[in-house]
């Protein structure tokens, strides 16, 4: 696998990347297009079946399964259309599991892990980013990805229908003439 890494970084650099919900991110999608396109890279995207924050707890693997395909399925679809080589498959629900399993399949140069904000990820709660670190060789990339933001910033930008009017421009005031005094 070593060889095979090797190998690979002469034609681009080849990107694992895990994520969740934020899989659709934009946040993400720069980050993955800006650091394929740099290298000519090819990117496996691997979207963990779970859609609970207790994992241990979800009864319906298959709509697990399901959801993790559809999130796939659009977030390939937006970076192929962005010109970026990029396939996918749907992981084991243990995140760090899923990194190791792709990883037997999938010489990655590195790895970008996509989680929530602060106290939302679960991934970020059960120290993914550390463990993944420590456990794997390649160098681990964290990009967080704030979904909420991110449809508000949507939302401001949809805000105003109808023709936008050019910005209104302040009347220039006209430049008061000098007055010398003498002291």
């Amino acid at each position: 696998m070593a060889g095979e890494r090797r190998e690979a970084t002469v034609h681009g650099r080849r990107i694992l990347v895990i994520a969740n919900e934020t899989l659709i991110g934009t946040v993400l999608h720069e980050a993955i297009r800006f650091r394929a396109r740099n290298v000519g890279g090819e990117v496996l995207l691997v979207a963990p079946a779970l859609d609970t924050r207790m994992p241990e707890w979800t009864t319906d693997g298959e709509g697990a399964r399901g959801t993790a395909e559809q999130r796939l399925s659009r977030a390939l679809d937006r970076l192929r259309a962005a010109g970026i080589n990029a396939r996918g498959q749907i992981g084991d629900s243990d995140p760090l599991q899923a990194i190791a399993d792709a990883l037997g399949l999938f010489a990655a140069d590195e790895i970008i892990i996509a989680t929530h904000p602060g106290p939302r990820s679960n991934w970020l709660g059960h120290d993914l980013v550390a463990r993944a670190r420590v456990r794997f060789d390649q160098p681990v990339l964290h990009v967080v990805v704030d979904l909420e933001r991110q449809r508000e910033h949507a939302a401001d930008t949809t805000r105003h229908v109808g023709p936008r009017r050019p910005p209104r421009r302040p009347t220039p005031t006209p430049n008061p003439t000098p007055t010398l005094t003498a002291s």
